[in-house]
């Protein structure tokens, strides 16, 4: 059973839809109990980081979710709850993913939060045991003057929030099974999770390279939105169901 965890953050319905468009059976729940028992567990998220920690706090899902030995995915804000800290609040989040989340500083402008109007309205230090792996600025490709879907995110001119279709790079384990690297997926955040080694998808919006997937044993995170990612995001989605 998959369970797709109901804290009021906003993008469950279109997971669900992703989901079921893959014949994927699933339970949307906020039951520590269903939780726990799930074969995979997936934790959606769009909004405000610090409200969504109150919300899981208040349902007793922290420690629930931070004990899973199964597969578990966070989505955009669900990613920024399992990771050290976000500076929006700012928040303390679980503490899977080592790294912090920060956010954006050029180009402020309107709505600064990753949340499901935005995305309707455009369809410390690391730890030194876990520092062992190093990102290149050179690998992530592409981003050329005459493509214009990269090119919009990589000049100066770069906006808050980074939304819209944006390609990854870097790509590593099998949630990217047979995924190029260069492939466009969509974003809506203003917050970001920094480079660590548990990076296993990056992205450059303006001149910031960030995470844009995490691993740390059996939990994975993306700060993109799979589920609005066309055949990528299903295959993406597809991947992790086969973990």
């Amino acid at each position: 059973m998959i369970a797709l965890i109901d804290y009021d953050a906003g993008n469950i319905r279109s997971v669900g839809n992703a989901l079921a468009r893959l014949g994927a059976e699933y339970e949307l729940t906020a039951d520590p109990a269903r939780i726990a028992a799930a074969d995979k567990v997936i934790l959606p998220g769009v909004g405000n980081a610090a409200k969504a920690m109150e919300s899981l706090q208040e349902r007793g899902l922290c420690e629930v979710i931070r004990n899973l030995r199964v597969p578990a995915l966070g989505i955009c804000v669900g990613l920024q709850l399992l990771c050290r800290s976000s500076e929006e609040g700012p928040t303390e989040g679980l503490g899977i993913f080592d790294t912090r989340v920060r956010r954006f500083l050029f180009g402020m402008a309107g709505d600064n939060s990753c949340s499901a109007k935005n995305i309707a309205d455009a369809t410390q230090e690391l730890s030194p045991a876990k520092n062992t792996k190093t990102i290149t600025k050179a690998s992530q490709e592409p981003f050329t003057a005459n493509n214009s879907k990269a090119n919009w995110s990589a000049g100066v001119e770069a906006k808050v929030p980074h939304m819209g279709w944006n390609s990854i790079g870097n790509l590593e384990s099998k949630l990217f099974k047979e995924i190029p690297g260069g492939s466009f997926v969509y974003f809506v955040h203003s917050y970001y999770p920094e480079l660590c080694p548990d990076t296993i998808a990056t992205c450059r919006h303006g001149e910031t390279l960030f995470s844009a997937a995490l691993r740390w044993e059996n939990f994975y995170g993306t700060q993109f939105h799979p589920e609005k990612s066309g055949s990528v995001g299903a295959a993406i989605l597809k991947n992790f169901l086969a973990l």
